[in-house]
């Protein structure tokens, strides 16, 4: 298992030609710590677990690797399904000014068509991803002062990883001389 700062992997998701909205994601607060957990997949990429903390409001630090190289009939019930309420989506920014034009003109384009015809929540999202040519996106379950029980479940199935992440997230949080506020 390599662990690897989590941009590195969120880069390399975006960068992947896998179908975008084939990812599901689950996350939520650290188990007594500052930071959150984050654990997304794709079946056929597989898990990643992410560790993250504010350093301050505008720098997010973090961890994280590879858990699993697919999700399986094992792990598939432990990540949200269509139906669930959150969204989450990796956003790779424009190559240059040209294409950011270009987005932005989709963009406009799509959100003019939603408005001027009845559409439902799950279209407009995934419409919205596809004009801003997100590579990956989906189903989130999170709770932002809390744990999901899939959450505590991918963990304790991860021990090893949970742990690893966690001191490394922590090194990390002690280096910055963060600990219960912003730097």
């Amino acid at each position: 298992m390599r662990v690897r700062d989590w941009d590195d992997i969120l880069a390399d998701v975006a960068s992947d030609a896998t179908d975008p909205d084939g990812w599901r994601a689950v996350a939520g607060s650290r188990r007594g710590g500052l930071g959150e957990d984050l654990y997304f997949g794709h079946p056929s990429v597989g898990l990643y677990h992410l560790k993250t903390y504010a350093k301050n409001p505008r720098d997010l630090r973090g961890v994280g690797t590879r858990v699993a190289r697919k999700v399986d009939d094992e792990l598939d019930p432990l990540l949200p399904d269509a139906d669930s309420d959150g969204r989450f989506a990796v956003r790779s920014a424009p190559e240059d000014e040209e294409h950011a034009e270009e987005m932005a003109t989709r963009l406009t384009e799509t959100l003019r068509v939603h408005a001027e015809a009845p559409t439902d929540p799950d279209h407009l999202f995934e419409d919205v991803m596809e004009a801003v040519e997100s590579p990956a996106f989906g189903p989130m379950e999170y709770e932002f002062d809390g744990r999901p029980d899939e959450l505590d479940e991918l963990s304790d199935t991860f021990e090893g990883a949970e742990e690893l992440l966690t001191s490394e997230l922590d090194d990390l949080i002690e280096e910055d001389d963060v600990d219960r506020g912003f730097h």
